[in-house]
């Protein structure tokens, strides 16, 4: 009998109390003891069973659950005699800063204040043992919301202390979500406060902690070691690219056929492949999204379930202010075909606006991309590969086509008019609409940070073809020839029905205005049409069975907010 779907629920407790359904993960427990890293840092793609993963090892070793053997009862970790008796032995702190999403440092630092007095709240009890001094007790009660820096940056090292004195025995601390509060910071302008505070948070936690058994944290991304890690040289750390712990998070192949048989939807298996495979840790492929799997065994229905789980601002703030070369990489990729980059696998927020690289692995680690081949780059800097990327599944495809059309919406009615002009040819409605698009969507094309005058236009144009591209999927494909240096950027719209006269082929040359050679847009539209007569566009629609007749030149040519396009007439010759 099949059993029920609990979406959502990240209590192993509960899952194994209420026979619900659960992909047994125990022998995470095992291989992690058994490799006796002291601090382990685990970082895989949000909803990815980071915090079940983390529950579970809190029922298993802590002393809490003494005598909860039964959770494990028909497990893999439960075969192995010489853990049953480590089950329940050790105390563990749990932490989660998964709610740590405040959008300035002060409030951030009272959420974390907060989450650490609530969980030291628990050990209260110990401010009346004996073995205790005085000084320890007062220390205790001083652990409050209104606590000052320094005392909440030590107060996990402190509990540490008085909980190991009080069972005899040292301290399993398991951090979830270390990198929420940083990511939000990087997102709203406090990166540099709260690293260092953070940085002695976790100095005093899992580096300088005598008391300290064994340490995990996880979370989406590695920040780099020099910002936050800096004194943690006993820290492992175990990204997607990593051998360690491959199959700990996510679904095997395996695991999901067996679960869509338990469920009776064997027919399946092609389809939930398609949208919902493709992700890679260590060597090991084919590995599904696990929150995506667990609703489609619910519902039975293929939808975009993890994509639309989260807003991914974080992305698509980088994607759509990123440089042109960022948005031609991106129309690769959502042509299907995959990008050659360089990643670094510490993710240095302060260089996300300017590193091209970074947003790369920023999307590596976030699960939007996955490794097709790798190549080391360079022997001296082992950290600096050169990678094969591509987009992961259908549902990834489709969560980035969402997002590129989003970048539209304060102007959807007017670029719904102006693709209608495109296609019939109606120059006059096209200059109207192309420039009130212009005007309100520029700025959003605008990193604020590194891009010119002259490459904000250039900018824009990129993320419009972007648009172009996914707006248009089901009448045309895309086709660009991207050159070279700033202002030239041409691309072919080729009807996917060729006998349907109403889609003409259509060729776009789009410049920006060159003050050197050019005094005019007029000048700049005509040499875009003359560029479009030069490379021969016609031929190559022609090839493809558009007729000649049914083919519409058009160039675009910018100055700052300002656009002008004409068309030009087919060539006599082709």
């Amino acid at each position: 009998m099949a059993k029920v779907i609990g979406i959502g629920n990240e209590s192993f407790q509960e899952i194994r109390e209420n026979d619900c359904f659960y992909i047994d993960k125990t022998s995470f427990i095992k291989e992690w003891w058994e490799n006796m890293d002291k601090s382990t840092l685990i970082t895989r793609p949000r909803r990815f069973g980071k915090t079940l993963n983390m529950n579970m090892l809190e029922c298993f070793f802590s002393n809490k659950y003494k005598d909860r053997g039964d959770l494990f009862e028909g497990l893999d970790i439960w075969k192995e005699g010489q853990y049953r008796e480590l089950q329940g032995t050790y105390p563990v702190i749990f932490i989660s800063f998964a709610k740590i999403k405040q959008n300035n440092y002060t409030d951030t630092i009272a959420g974390i204040k907060r989450i650490i007095c609530d969980v030291i709240q628990k050990y209260y009890f110990l401010k009346d043992w004996q073995g205790l001094t005085d000084e320890e007790k007062n220390n205790l009660k001083s652990i409050t919301y209104g606590m000052d820096d320094v005392t909440a940056q030590e107060a996990i090292a402190s509990i540490s202390n008085y909980i190991s004195r009080y069972y005899g025995k040292k301290v399993i601390i398991l951090l979830d979500e270390y990198d929420t509060p940083m990511q939000e910071a990087y997102v709203n302008g406090y990166w540099e406060e709260l690293v260092a505070f953070t940085r002695s948070f976790f100095n005093a936690t899992f580096k300088t902690n005598p008391y300290l058994e064994r340490a995990i944290m996880t979370g989406i991304t590695r920040v780099s070691k020099e910002s936050i890690f800096s004194d943690l040289n006993n820290l492992e750390v175990i990204t997607t690219l990593s051998p360690k712990y491959e199959t700990a998070f996510g679904f095997t192949e395996e695991e999901v056929f067996n679960a869509l048989d338990e469920q009776g939807l064997s027919d399946k298996k092609d389809v939930v492949k398609m949208w919902y495979d493709g992700f890679k840790f260590g060597e090991k492929n084919d590995i599904y999204n696990p929150w995506s799997i667990i609703n489609y065994l619910d519902k039975k229905k293929i939808a975009t379930y993890w994509a639309d789980s989260s807003s991914n601002g974080l992305i698509n703030s980088l994607v759509q202010k990123g440089s042109p070369y960022i948005k031609t990489m991106m129309e690769t990729l959502i042509n299907g075909k995959a990008i050659n980059v360089r990643i670094d696998e510490q993710i240095v927020f302060s260089e996300l606006d300017y590193s091209e690289d970074a947003v790369w692995s920023l999307m590596l680690a976030s699960g939007y991309l996955k490794v097709i081949s790798s190549e080391e780059l360079n022997l001296i800097r082992e950290s600096e590969n050169e990678y094969e990327l591509a987009l992961t599944n259908r549902e990834i495809l489709f969560m980035f086509r969402k997002m590129i059309l989003r970048w539209f919406t304060p102007a959807k009615h007017e670029t719904n008019e102006f693709i209608k002009a495109l296609i019939n040819g109606d120059v006059e409605s096209m200059n109207e609409y192309m420039n009130d698009v212009a005007l309100q969507t520029f700025s959003s094309f605008d990193s604020g940070k590194k891009e010119s005058a002259k490459k904000a236009p250039e900018n824009f144009y990129h993320g419009f073809v972007l648009g172009l591209m996914v707006d248009q999927t089901e009448n045309y494909l895309l086709i660009s020839n991207r050159e070279s240096g700033y202002g030239r950027y041409d691309i072919m719209l080729e009807p996917i029905d060729k006998s349907n006269e109403k889609l003409p082929g259509i060729v776009i040359e789009f410049k920006v205005i060159n003050l050197k050679k050019e005094t005019t847009l007029k000048d700049t539209v005509e040499a875009a049409l003359e560029q479009i007569e030069e490379k021969k566009y016609d031929a190559e629609l022609i090839k493809r069975g558009v007729k000649k007749e049914n083919i519409h030149h058009y160039g675009f040519a910018f100055k700052g907010k300002e656009v002008l396009i004409e068309s030009g007439k087919l060539p006599q010759s082709v």
